[in-house]
């Protein structure tokens, strides 16, 4: 696994394609199971970049299967669309080296059309909203706080828009996510939301990290009308992660995620254009940055892993 790099995927039409995102490419298993393929792309201001970060599919897929168990060991009744990282059945042998532990089997569901975003901290476009006008996603926030400082009223839920690739999401009010998800989902999704990130900022705490902010993604099981977490959870990608142990008041911090590629963007004036090919050195230390979280939340290091 050692510096391999998987940015297309390619089943050779052992499985339909049903849908390609940023980071994941998803095919059909069967009627009820999705086959969801953690890639090496990246992106950075919603537009992916030209090449990959090596592994990073692996430590995504991985640390997302950790999560789902750790949560649901701590929130009872929680459902996850989570089946196996076993490769089907019908998987191509000659490919199944390459994909092993960047694939993940999860029940088919339909997919709400928001992100439960929920933020602990006020830092990002958060901080720059509240100097605006002391609210954040159209939140009245008490005033005087810091950047980086926590929520004095505990985390808050701000939803977006679940936008197509290639398109940008947007901050909603809570009361507009209802609109579009419907009242009854919007306080569930709301509540869960709230829920998940209270046990897994705890947890992540124990371990040095302080998550920020972090976004979720739910579906609903039709047959019991039951939400489930689907998706990525509490990953680089989808989550601010900084060290607990230099966390400070008052300051920007440094943090575990692709932080690094999103100033090297603005200082080469390349936010948000296509077709950027990362250099080698901000490669290499997103790789570390991402490695760093893993082995921290897991407990497992990257050594282990290549040995299994």
């Amino acid at each position: 696994m050692a510096g391999m790099v998987l940015t297309q995927t390619d089943l050779d039409g052992a499985m339909p394609l049903v849908a390609g995102g940023k980071v994941r490419d998803l095919y059909e298993v069967d009627d009820s199971t999705l086959l969801f393929i953690t890639t090496d792309r990246i992106s950075a201001y919603d537009v992916v970049m030209a090449n990959g970060v090596p592994n990073k599919g692996i430590l995504l897929c991985l640390m997302t299967a950790h999560w789902f168990r750790v949560l649901s060991e701590h929130i009872p009744g929680l459902r996850t669309h989570f089946i196996t990282l076993d490769l089907p059945s019908r998987f191509p042998a000659n490919l199944r080296k390459l994909y092993q532990n960047r694939c993940m089997q999860v029940r088919k569901l339909e997919v709400f059309k928001i992100e439960a975003i929920v933020r602990g901290y006020i830092t990002g476009s958060a901080w720059s909203s509240y100097k605006e006008d002391g609210t954040v996603c159209g939140i009245k926030i008490q005033p005087g706080l810091r950047e980086s400082e926590a929520f004095p009223q505990g985390p808050i839920y701000t939803p977006s828009t679940k936008a197509e690739r290639g398109d940008h999401d947007e901050n909603i009010h809570p009361d507009e996510a209802a609109e579009i998800v419907g009242a009854k989902y919007a306080k569930r999704i709301q509540e869960l939301a709230l829920s998940l990130y209270k046990h897994a900022a705890a947890y992540a705490f124990e371990r040095g990290i302080v998550i920020a902010d972090t976004k979720f993604e739910f579906g609903l099981d039709k047959e019991t009308d039951e939400i489930v977490l689907v998706d990525e959870v509490l990953t680089p990608d989808s989550s601010r992660f900084w060290p607990a142990q230099t966390y400070k008041v008052g300051q920007s911090q440094p943090s575990f995620d692709k932080q690094h590629l999103r100033d090297w963007l603005k200082s080469q004036g390349l936010k948000g254009k296509g077709g950027v090919k990362m250099p080698n050195e901000i490669v290499a230390r997103t790789e570390e940055k991402y490695r760093e979280a893993f082995e921290k939340l897991t407990g497992r290091t990257w050594n282990e892993l290549l040995a299994t």
